[in-house]
Formats: C-alpha cells, structure tokens, sequence
C-alpha cells in the first residue's frame, strides 16, 4: 500500500464544487448546491424520444443471451415502448392505474415499465423475493394491498407460478415474457398491438416503489415523472463528461438506485447498460466477474458486499483488472457503508495495473429522495463519505446530540405516500424538508465544503446496560474494516447487555485462504483486538463475536436484493446465536475479548 495515498488520480471528469452554506442561531446548516442543471426532459420518455432521433443505433440495453448479448438499441426501444404502451391500453391500462412489475432485471422488463410510464399508468416493480417459489407470500399480499393494480407483468410465468396463483393477484391480467399459462398475454403478441405515442405529463405517477420495510410495514413511494427525470438531470450535472456512459450493473430495479440512478440516468445521459444477472454474494458473483471480463465500463457503481468481492477478483485476476481498469473513470458504492480496507485494496489493484488511483464516490438519500440527494462530485479515497447536495438540492442539518439528524428539499423529492396521508404529513418538517430519520457529521467541522460524513440510520442506535450509546452502523463498519477480508459483513448486537456483540458473516473464498476454522477464529481476533485498542468509549469497544455459518438469508428479506443486511432482521432470526454471545459461559465458537 506505500505511495498509494500520494498516487494520482485518473481524471473524473466532474464539473467544478459549488455549495451555499446558512448558519442558524440554534446551531442547524443548511448547505445547497446552487450548480445549474437541464430541464430539457422532464418525464421518463422525453429521453428515450431524444436519442432514438439523435443516436438510433447506439445501443441503450444489452442482456445475456448465452454466450453473446441480446440488445436494444434507442430507436428499437423507443418503436417497441410505443408498441407495448398500444397493448397496455388495450388491456384498459391507464392514467393512474398501476402496472405490477414482479420480474428481473432485463429488455423486457424495462420497455414495458417505460410503456406504462408514457401512458401515465405508474409502474410498479416489487422485488423479485415476493414471489419467487419459496416466497412468504405474505409480502406480496401486503404489496398488492397497498398498490392496487390494474394488471401484472411477469418475466418468466413459471418462476412465479406460486405467486400468480396467490389470491391477491386472482382476476388481474398478466403479461408475461416466458412460459406464458393459459389465459396470460404473452409479450410477444404485446409488442403487435398498434403503437400508442407517449401521453404522460411531468406531475402524473411515473412509479410506485416500496420502501425496504426496516422500520414497519413498507410504504408505497410516489415518485412523479418530474422527481425522477430532474434527479437524473442533476447527477448529469455533477460532470462535466458530455461521453455516454457505459455500465455493467445488477442493481434491482425494484428499488430506486437501480431503477433511477443507475437505468434512468443512463438513458438520461444516451449511455449503455450491460443487465448484470449476478448479485453480490459468493453463490452468484461469478456471472458478474463473467461481465466484467467482457466489458469494459466507463462508471461502476456497487454495493459493499459486491466490491468486497471483487477486490479478491482484482487481486488475483490479471486480466481482469486490465479489463476492469481500462476505462472506468467513477467507481462507486451505496445502499451501506463500506469499510475503508475495501476500498484501499481495489485502489491498490488500481494503482499497479494503470499507474493512477480511481476515484471512489458515494451517494446518499432515499426511495423517497429520488433517490439521490447528496453524492461526492469530487476526486476521493476515502470509505464514509457521502459527499455534498446535488445541484439544485438543499440538506438541512439539525443538532443531534454531537452529530446532525439530516434532512432534504429540492425537485427530486417524492410529494410522499400513497394513501397515507398520515405517514406523508410526518416525513416532513415545517420548513418542507424530508426527513430522512439518519445521522451525519462534516468531516471538517469548520470547512462544510469538505462533505458529510454518514453517521449511521437513528433508529438503528442502541444504548447498553450501563446507558453507553452505541452507534451501531459506525461500528459495524469499523469492525470490517479492523477484521480485514475475513469478513464480509457484521451484525452489531448487544441492547440492553453489558457490552457490545457481533455476529459476523465469513468471506468465503478469503477464509479458505486462510486455512482452517481456528486460523479464521485467530485473524477475527487480532483485527478486533486492534479496533478495541483504538475505540475511545465502551459503546465502541466489542465485548464478543461470533462467526455464522453461512451467508445472510435473501428469501427472507435478511439480505435485500440490493445487498444491504437488514441488521433488525438479522438479529430476529438469529435468538439462539444472539443467546450463544452473551451467555453468563460461553462456548468456545464464541471469541471473547474483554
């Protein structure tokens, strides 16, 4: 690692730093970015109507199709979009009337959503758990409820034969893409209706998306046509990069960084989106190693658990770090916080296969913020950082002890919650600003141009027995990053106990490395002795760990689909494991350190 701090940078190509900061009497800032940014589309077909004119053969989607790419370029999907929005009609789709979306991500999947959306119907897309086989159908039950829709699209019939047959779905028209059952549409005969041009406006529902649920039952989102098209529009304008993108991305577009950060802004910008079917697990990663052999992106954006994968690959891939590095200009992660050590190893890779760092940007906000509020727009390598408002977004920082509850205001911003009025009132304070219920700090507190740091989710925070607070996302992040590659994620545990707890989930393919079960157990120990050497306080001391066997669990929702570990959950499922850490004896799997 000696000289990397020192090394530079490959050019970002970002647009100049720009922020306006109020200071008020009771200590709150409000800091905004008064950057100008496009209006020029200002609905999620404006785009597509653009480059299908401007760059019919330019490729916009491509998708596995054995060992090539099956793909989509502007002037077919925008002729196909058109066909599908005729079918959608014909159905009796409509303004208002919510399109379903139980499918992964691909082709067929994104041309109808966007047929929906240019007829005003939102679109719908719930994640693919609810209802593939072995699902709690609960969830989609509770999803249907909420949503109300007029009619079901489905990329394999099979796949989600379970969910088909649920009671809350009887009734409803389905499209569906492979193994169509008697009664459905197929989406090849969808694509044969006459084409319907596009009449949605910038105020009508472009989408309905759930809310991860970590704090009760999920919410259906409202995001209109404006807050999604401006988002984009506001990323755009944090380059200054007139190049279209190309990306390999798996991010699910059940969610708003893969459905608007990443497909959106793609097509926002005319770029190219390679669909990743892998996910960031040890099961699944290989497919998105297979990509990133193939393809060389100008922009890769993932969550941790992914990039702690793919520092292992780069390490010991040649090859494929010459692919990978060969044009990427923005590497990125989001949905969690990622440990510093991650970061550090990929950036090592970096600096021996190009001679340059690669700059490592993060971004910030919610379903509910388009999803992105905040986002570093500078050149970076350090892991925690969740940058400064997008132009044209205001964040209000409000004391909160010894750090900041942070807030936001600006065009992306969801109007709130479809019918709960309730719910919408309370996400909001007097000002107008949405509250996003997580904690921030700057990460220099007489310089707020230096960024924000992420402090951690507020409801996640515990106290212990003796009143110490813990902030539970910091620490777990720290105890990552103390461990070293070992460990690929960390439950923090230890509410109402004498101290603090971790269950911990191994790195597979680095422990086999590493040898047997007692050489784990001992690198585990040394990088927790070496983080409770340096903690300043008892709240971020670690009393105990425990190593799980076996990775989260997805089917459950432990692990969502975008790779974040729901750490309530994981803690609710695990009562004999979390019983086994703070027992008055424990057994000799548990590693005890105070």
């Amino acid at each position: 690692m000696d000289g990397t701090a020192d090394a530079p940078f490959r050019d970002a190509r970002y647009a100049p730093r720009a922020l306006d900061v109020e200071r008020r009497p009771d200590g709150t800032l409000i800091l905004a970015n008064p950057t100008p940014f496009s209006r020029r589309f200002e609905t999620m077909i404006a785009p597509l109507d653009h480059w299908a004119a401007a760059a019919p053969d330019r490729v916009w989607l491509a998708e596995r199709n054995g060992e090539g790419w099956r793909t989509a370029t502007y002037g077919q999907a925008s002729a196909r979009v058109a066909a599908l929005a005729g079918g959608l009609a014909a159905l009796g789709l409509g303004r208002g009337e919510p399109l379903l979306i139980l499918a992964r991500n691909g082709l067929d999947h994104a041309l109808i959503a966007y047929a929906a959306m240019s007829l005003g119907a939102p679109a719908a897309p719930v994640s693919p758990q609810y209802g593939l086989a072995g699902a709690q159908l609960s969830r989609l039950t509770h999803a249907v409820e909420r949503l109300k829709p007029a009619a079901v699209y489905v990329d394999d019939a099979a796949a989600f034969a379970e969910a088909l047959a649920a009671p809350c779905l009887a009734g409803l028209p389905v499209v569906a893409s492979r193994h169509p059952r008697g009664g459905d549409i197929a989406f090849a005969d969808l694509l044969t209706a006459t084409p319907t041009a596009a009449a949605c406006g910038p105020d009508d529902v472009a989408k309905l998306l759930l809310t991860s649920g970590s704090t009760g039952l999920p919410k259906a989102v409202i995001c209109t046509h404006r807050n999604i098209a401006l988002n984009a529009a506001q990323i755009e304008a944090c380059y200054a990069d007139p190049e279209p993108p190309v990306l390999v991305n798996s991010a699910p577009w059940s969610h708003s960084l893969g459905a608007n950060a990443i497909l959106h802004m793609v097509l926002h910008r005319g770029g190219t989106l390679y669909v990743d079917a892998g996910q960031p697990t040890a099961a699944r990663f290989a497919e998105t190693v297979r990509n990133l052999r193939e393809v060389s992106t100008t922009y890769h954006n993932m969550v941790p658990a992914g990039w702690g994968l793919l520092a292992g690959e780069l390490e010991r891939d040649d090859a494929l770090a010459a692919t990978f590095f060969a044009k990427v200009r923005v590497l990125q992660y989001g949905g969690a916080s990622m440990a510093q050590s991650i970061l550090d190893r990929v950036q090592a890779v970096a600096l021996r296969t190009i001679g340059q760092r690669v700059t490592f940007a993060a971004g910030y906000g919610a379903t509910e913020t388009g999803p992105t509020a905040c986002n570093i727009h500078w050149l970076n390598a350090r892991s925690g950082m969740i940058g400064l408002p997008t132009p044209g977004t205001a964040v209000k920082l409000v004391p909160e002890g010894d750090k900041f509850e942070i807030r936001v205001k600006g065009p992306q911003v969801s109007p709130g919650y479809l019918d709960q009025p309730e719910a919408t009132q309370a996400a909001f304070d007097a000002d107008g600003f949405y509250r996003l219920g997580d904690a921030a700090r700057l990460a220099d507190p007489d310089d707020p141009a230096a960024g924000l740091v992420f402090d951690g989710r507020l409801v996640e925070n515990f106290k212990l027995a003796n009143g110490t607070f813990v902030a539970a996302g910091a620490l777990r992040v720290a105890a990552v990053s103390a461990i070293g590659g070992a460990v690929a994620d960390a439950v923090v545990c230890g509410e109402g106990e004498d101290g603090v707890g971790l269950m911990l989930f191994r790195d597979a393919a680095f422990c086999d490395g590493l040898g047997d079960a007692a050489a784990v157990m001992a690198a585990v120990r040394a990088g927790l002795e070496r983080l409770n050497a340096a903690a300043k306080g008892g709240g971020g001391r670690i009393k105990r760990a425990l190593i799980l066997d076996g990775p989260p669990d997805a089917a459950s929702g432990e692990l969502t689909d975008k790779g974040y570990l729901n750490q309530a959950l994981a803690r609710g499922r695990r009562p004999n494991e979390v019983a086994r850490l703070f027992a008055q004896g424990p057994d000799d799997g548990v590693i005890v350190l105070l």
